[in-house]
């Protein structure tokens, strides 16, 4: 059959399809690649603190006070790596019983309904530190006379996440 489609073909036709591989010859057939590229490149810092496992204890809170009830604790950063200077930010999340930005609350340990709402505030959250030198954050917990008040007695609790970058 090709010899019947090559004869039907022009002299030029015959040419360019001997010269593009249409004489009977097996073409070779290609397929594209993929190449991944990839690299890593590791942090001029790196910040942790100092201990995982904090807490902001508000300890035993009288409803009959009409204060606050503030509690301050420090820990420390420290940053290592190639710079002299590491930049860091803690970001604060919301913790577990929230309803909303910033409003944080702790619930009862037994009454799964009863939540006491609380302030929480980190400082610094942003700053330069030098390399290998602690650097203090002071993390201050509040509860308002009228957030704890009426509540149930009984302990409460929330978890917080701080998160340290880089």
């Amino acid at each position: 059959m090709s010899m019947c489609l090559q004869a039907r073909l022009p002299m030029r036709g015959l040419l360019a399809a001997l010269l593009l591989g249409g004489g009977g010859a097996a073409h070779a057939v290609t397929a594209p690649a993929t190449l991944a590229v990839t690299a890593t490149v590791v942090s001029k810092n790196v910040c942790k603190f100092a201990t995982n496992n904090l807490a902001v204890p508000f300890g035993t809170i009288d409803p009959s006070l009409t204060t606050n009830k503030t509690v301050t604790v420090t820990t420390t950063i420290k940053c290592a790596g190639s710079s002299p200077v590491a930049t860091f930010a803690i970001t604060v999340n919301d913790g577990l019983w929230s309803t909303g930005a910033n409003a944080r609350r702790m619930r009862h340990g037994t009454i799964a309904t009863e939540f006491m709402p609380y302030g929480l505030t980190v400082s610094p959250l942003s700053g330069n530190v030098t390399k290998n030198v602690n650097q203090t954050v002071t993390i201050t917990g509040t509860v308002l006379p009228a957030d704890y008040q009426n509540r149930s007695s009984g302990g409460y609790s929330d978890t917080v996440v701080l998160t340290l970058t880089p």
